[in-house]
């Protein structure tokens, strides 16, 4: 079978995720930048070149952030792929580290479709395949929480991989719904 690629509106998804995770950085620089911009308040030194440097800092900080997002988002949805095969389930994602994930259906104990905020709007899904033996705690709100996790097909995509697995794990025990 052939490598599928996510669907477009993934890299909203990515990009999103991109900026949540510069919060912590922008939560540090915003607290230095507002404690220096204080000091220069109450040591009534200030003048209109201290208070345009530290406005060009934030706006500069907060440009390359979204730069970083936006070129993440890219990078992340090119390197994300998902592939059935008569065995099991292939997927490879990363950037820099690349990871492998290999998915046999005999492993395959459900299969759940989610569509968060983002991906309503989008129009994609995300489907969460658990296995046996499987368990890795939820990263709230955009995280993996199943070894099989596709984040972003299109609803139709979704509806044909839950079926798909579902007949291939039923094969698997015999036993029909």
């Amino acid at each position: 079978m052939v490598q599928k690629q996510l669907h477009p509106g993934a890299k909203w998804l990515f990009f999103f995720r991109g900026i949540f995770s510069s919060i912590i950085f922008v939560f540090f620089l915003s607290i230095f930048l507002s404690s220096l911009f204080v000091s220069l308040i109450n040591n009534n030194q200030t003048n209109s070149n201290e208070i345009t440097l530290l406005l060009t800092i934030v706006l500069i900080g907060f440009a390359v952030i979204i730069i970083w997002a936006f070129i993440y988002s890219r990078l992340a949805y090119k390197f994300w792929k998902y592939e059935f095969t008569d065995e099991q389930l292939r997927i490879e994602r990363g950037i820099i580290w690349k990871r492998y994930s290999n998915l046999p259906y005999q492993r395959i104990q459900n299969v759940d479709i989610n569509r968060g905020i983002i991906a309503r709007m989008c129009g994609f899904s995300s489907v969460h395949i658990q296995t046996a033996g499987y368990s890795m705690p939820s990263r709230r709100g955009y995280g993996m929480s199943s070894e099989g996790y596709i984040p972003a097909v299109s609803v139709e995509e979704a509806e044909r991989i839950r079926e798909f697995v579902i007949k291939k794990t039923t094969k698997r025990n015999g036993s029909g719904l």
